[in-house]
Formats: C-alpha cells, sequence, structure tokens
C-alpha cells in the first residue's frame, strides 16, 4: 500500500471519515505519520476554539478585576484565581464528573460529557483565566498619558476604551499571549488522557502516538513524528502572531518596535 493510499484512508480518520479499523499489524512510517497527522485535527479544534472564546472573556474578565465595584473585581478575582491555581488535569478530571452527573439529572447535559464540548468547556476556561490575568497587567501598565491625551480629545467611556484603552492593551500584552496560545495547543493533548473517552477511537494526535507506541513498543518512532507536527505548529503560532505584533506596533517608530522570535528553551 503506497502513501497515497494511506493518506486517502486514514488522513481524516480522527473525524470519522475514512477507513474504520486502525492499523493491526506491519506498521509503516506512513501510517504513523498520516494518523498522527489526523489527530492533529482535534488539537487544532480545541485550540483555535478556546483560544477565540477565551480571548473575549478574558478582556471582559481584565475589565472586571480592574473594576471599582466589589461585585464585578470580586468573581474575577476569584475565578483567575481558581483557573490558574489549579492543574489543567485536575479540572479536566473533575468537570468530566460533574458533565456525567448533571447528564444523569438533565440529559440536556449530555453532550458536555463528550471531548468536543465538555473538554473545550474546560480549555477555555483556564485559557480565560490565564489571559485575564495577561490582559489585566497589561491594562494597568496602559500609559497615563495615553489616557489623559483621549479625555483631552473628548472622548470617555466605550469610544475610549476602543480607540484608545484596548489597542494600548493588546499591544503590551501580546508577547505574553503569544505564549498563552502556544501552551494551550499543547495543552489540548491532555483531553483523551484526562476522562473524557476518545469515541470510536477517534483521538488527538497523542492518542495515536501512544497506540502506535504501544503496539510497536517503540515510542521513538511515533513520539518524535507527534513532536514535529507540534514544532511546525508552534512555529506557525509565533509566524502568525508575530504578524499580528507588528501591525500592533506599527505606528511606533522602528527602534520601539517589540519583536516576537522563536527562542527554543533548552533548560527550564
Amino acid at each position: 500500500m503506497s502513501c497515497w493510499d494511506i493518506l486517502h484512508q486514514y488522513g481524516l480518520r480522527s473525524i470519522g471519515i475514512g477507513e474504520r479499523l486502525l492499523p493491526r499489524a506491519d506498521f509503516n512510517i506512513c501510517q504513523q505519520v498520516v494518523l498522527i497527522g489526523s489527530g492533529m485535527i482535534w488539537n487544532l479544534y480545541f485550540g483555535t476554539v478556546s483560544l477565540i472564546a477565551g480571548f473575549v472573556a478574558a478582556t471582559a474578565v481584565a475589565l472586571g478585576k480592574a473594576s471599582r465595584h466589589v461585585w464585578l473585581r470580586k468573581p474575577a478575582e476569584w475565578f483567575i484565581f481558581i483557573f490558574r491555581g489549579s492543574p489543567l488535569f485536575v479540572q479536566f478530571f473533575f468537570a468530566y464528573f460533574l458533565f456525567l452527573t448533571l447528564k444523569q439529572a438533565f440529559p440536556i447535559f449530555a453532550p458536555f460529557s463528550a471531548a468536543w464540548l465538555g473538554a473545550l468547556v474546560v480549555l477555555f476556561f483556564n485559557t480565560t483565566g490565564y489571559t485575564g490575568e495577561i490582559f489585566y497587567g497589561a491594562l494597568l501598565s496602559v500609559p497615563k498619558g495615553d489616557i489623559e491625551a483621549a479625555d483631552a480629545y473628548g472622548m470617555s467611556g466605550w469610544p475610549r476604551f476602543r480607540r484608545v484603552v484596548w489597542p494600548t492593551m493588546l499591544r503590551l500584552a501580546w508577547p505574553a499571549y503569544t505564549n498563552e496560545a502556544i501552551f494551550m495547543y499543547h495543552s489540548s493533548t491532555l483531553v483523551f488522557f484526562s476522562g473524557f473517552p476518545a469515541q470510536k477511537q477517534q483521538g488527538d494526535a497523542l492518542y495515536y502516538a501512544s497506540y502506535f507506541a504501544d503496539k510497536t513498543f517503540n515510542p521513538f518512532i511515533p513520539y518524535p513524528i507527534l513532536a514535529c507536527y507540534f514544532i511546525l505548529l508552534t512555529l506557525t503560532i509565533v509566524g502568525f502572531f508575530g504578524l499580528v505584533n507588528r501591525r500592533l506596533n506599527s505606528h511606533l517608530p522602528q527602534e520601539r518596535r517589540t519583536k516576537i522570535r522563536f527562542k527554543p528553551q533548552l533548560i527550564r
């Protein structure tokens, strides 16, 4: 069987399209590359949707934490504290059993016991907590002179926030938010190892890498393939966020523009 045939059979298997049965014998590199790549579809889904939704929610959480009203500030502070203070794996574990309990009492919660929705909710809350703290720190760092200049032009309320405060906050928070985006895509590998079951063996990239490692008793092929996929994904994220960062800093002189560079960390 050629690599093209394997790609045709298993390229979209992680979402239920193509061959139903996984390879059982005579494993080759093409099968591992294609199936692990197929599983990346789930990692991209979890990471992208949670980041987009969490970006909007994190802005509201950051504004709530910076509010002078205690009934807005305290819930935002506790939300950030809980989801930054507890391990993501534990959040998956408790959320799965919470959704199972709710499913038994209220059948409307049945979709939340599946990974595509339940795990996505957990990732959404987690990235909202971390990003909310990043945005809050950037919000406090907005220069007072920018706000005073906006007041001098007669801006206040929503127009001032939309045209002055929010763009400046994003510019200051963007390098740290880039790291959060990378972390969120990497964290999506925990979904099918935390409690949420993989239905019909339709898992993510790590699920298939573990399958091949168990079947071949050789982890030194599937896991490096998995690592290469995530390295390419990380480079793509750094490149995309670098373009956004350049757009956010386009009004600044060249010497004052902050650049996002990929710097591999050899020692943690």
